[in-house]
C-alpha cells in the first residue's frame, strides 16, 4: 500500500518518513514506520513508529513508540505525534493500537493520558518475551479506540 505522508503534519510538529520496515513472522515483528518528529522551524525534536497489525508482542511492546529529545520535552510533542500516527493506522484499517510504558514512567504515562487512550492494566511481561529477557518486568497497557479520530 502506497500513502502519501502529506497529512502527518500538525499545528506544532510534522513527521517525516525516515523509513519502512517488513515484519519478520518468526520473531513476531509486525511491519513499520519510522519516523523523524521536526518542530515546524524543521528542527529534529524526537523520533516515533507506528507497526501495523496486531499479535502478543505488540501487545507488550505497543503499536507505537516514541522519545523526545531532553531540550524539547515539555511541549506534548509525543503526544501529538501520536495522534497524528493515529491517522495513518485508520489508513491500515487498525480499529485501535496499544501503546505501552513502563508504570514509572510517569512522562510516558501523561503521554498516553494525552493522546485520549484508557488504561486497560498493568501486566508482569512473559518470560519469553524480548524485553523480560533485557530486564523489563512491567508495562502499563493503555488502549486507543481510533473510532475517535
Amino acid at each position: 500500500m502506497v500513502i502519501n505522508m502529506e497529512f502527518l503534519k500538525g499545528e506544532d510538529i510534522y513527521l517525516k518518513l525516515d523509513k519502512k520496515t517488513a515484519g519478520n513472522i518468526r520473531k513476531q515483528w509486525l511491519p513499520a514506520y519510522h519516523f523523524t518528529i521536526c518542530d515546524m522551524h524543521g528542527d529534529e525534536v524526537g523520533g516515533c513508529d507506528l507497526r501495523i497489525g496486531y499479535n502478543k508482542n505488540a501487545y507488550y511492546g505497543g503499536n507505537i513508540g516514541y522519545h523526545i529529545d531532553e531540550n524539547y520535552r515539555g511541549h506534548h510533542y509525543a503526544g501529538k505525534a501520536c495522534l497524528l500516527l493515529f491517522q495513518l493506522a485508520k489508513k491500515h484499517k487498525m480499529d485501535y493500537l496499544i501503546i505501552t510504558c513502563n508504570p514509572d514512567n510517569h512522562a510516558s504515562r501523561k503521554t498516553c493520558e494525552y493522546a485520549g487512550g484508557t488504561l486497560e492494566e498493568i501486566v508482569e511481561i512473559p518470560e519469553d518475551n524480548d524485553m523480560r529477557k533485557i530486564g523489563e518486568t512491567e508495562k502499563c497497557i493503555y488502549r486507543f479506540s481510533l473510532l475517535n479520530y
